[in-house]
């Protein structure tokens, strides 16, 4: 008689929780893990603020660290201790960690501590790394059992970067949640003004400005971008001086996704650097005509002519170019919007996901 399988306990490290790409993957693929596949955890390096605190899951542990800076030993040492027995209580069989500052405690402290298997995520594709983040990750990758991307391209940049051994890399995509999207409207035809929609963190990779070169090419068309980030008075402020106040928004965080993109004709993603961009497969789950760079992992989910337009990036003329054709003409419009939704639901639903994620720790734990 066959014992059955336990479930692999998984601990999810990161240093918060916000509502940006990273995070909001992290959150919906803890719940939508089957619990009788997969036992997940959360710790959190920081987490005392008041968005993580409001973000927290209520469906597994969730121990916060309190921890701000890494540069302060004492405080790093009472932190390691109630991460450690943290992990002793949950029993953890895998520790899976994000972004710098708990990659570079929870790789060496989980490998130290004799946890079965040590996994680093790094989904972006490192454009922004310093020659120290660099050398260090070199360091993470070789104590790691597994450095997890999310694209090809990601995983292209770490393998040149690292100089590690490459099957100590893979790739598992996003998914994006499709119940959210699928009340939103199909593509209408189009009575009056023409409003283009940008969503990115309002920082120089997303090439908000190049959106902007590109709107003083176009007339008579709105344009609304929905993020914050440090950029934004900066790029307010290139928006006055080019006379677009009146038809170009920069409006801020948006929390409802789905309704922000029923009021949008054409979706638009501006950026000079992607991994797998979280924006683009809402875009696309949402059924609407999307203009992208050809960066990163955008090309991997939408093919040219096919689901979307694919435009070189930091080309104000070319991004202008792809929204004008899909404003010429409403029936290429509606056909790239629906066939890049059916696209989506076949190989980027939140339960793809979940099975990929799934059958990975089930291989990496056997």
């Amino acid at each position: 008689m066959s014992v059955p399988q336990r479930p692999v306990r998984v601990n999810y490290f990161i240093d918060r929780l916000s509502r940006a790409g990273t995070e909001t993957q992290l959150l919906a693929l803890i719940h939508s893990l089957d619990r009788s596949v997969v036992e997940p955890s959360l710790t959190l390096l920081s987490g005392n603020d008041d968005e993580s605190r409001s973000l927290e899951p209520t469906d597994c542990p969730v121990k916060r660290l309190g921890l701000t800076s890494l540069k302060r030993p004492a405080e790093l040492a009472r932190a390691s201790r109630k991460l450690l027995r943290f992990w002793r209580r949950q029993a953890v069989d895998v520790v899976q960690t994000y972004f710098l500052d708990s990659t570079y405690l929870g790789v060496p402290l989980a490998r130290l501590a004799g946890v079965k298997r040590v996994i680093r995520v790094r989904n972006n594709v490192g454009h922004w790394l310093t020659p120290k983040h660099r050398g260090l990750g070199r360091v993470i990758g070789r104590i790691a059992d597994v450095t997890l991307t999310n694209s090809q391209p990601g995983l292209h940049a770490l393998h040149v970067a690292e100089r590690g051994n490459r099957n100590k890399l893979a790739v598992l995509e996003n998914g994006v949640d499709l119940d959210r999207f699928a009340h939103v409207p199909p593509l209408a035809r189009r009575g009056g003004i023409v409003t283009v929609g940008a969503v990115g963190n309002l920082r120089p990779v997303k090439g908000i400005d190049v959106l902007i070169r590109a709107a003083a090419r176009l007339p008579d068309v709105r344009f609304l971008v929905a993020g914050e980030g440090d950029q934004r008075s900066e790029l307010q402020s290139m928006i006055d001086a080019l006379g677009l106040a009146h038809r170009f928004a920069l409006v801020g965080q948006v929390n409802n996704m789905p309704a922000f993109l029923a009021g949008v004709d054409i979706a638009v993603l501006p950026s000079r650097a992607e991994g797998m961009s979280n924006a683009l497969l809402e875009f696309m789950a949402a059924g609407r005509p999307v203009v992208a760079t050809r960066v990163g992992g955008n090309a991997q989910i939408l093919e040219e002519g096919k689901h979307g337009l694919l435009v070189p990036a930091d080309d104000a003329e070319a991004l202008a170019d792809g929204i004008e054709q899909f404003m010429r003409d409403e029936r290429f419009a509606y056909h790239m919007a629906e066939t890049a939704r059916r696209h989506v639901e076949e190989h980027y639903g939140r339960k793809a996901m979940r099975l990929r994620f799934e059958h990975f720790y089930r291989r990496l734990c056997a």
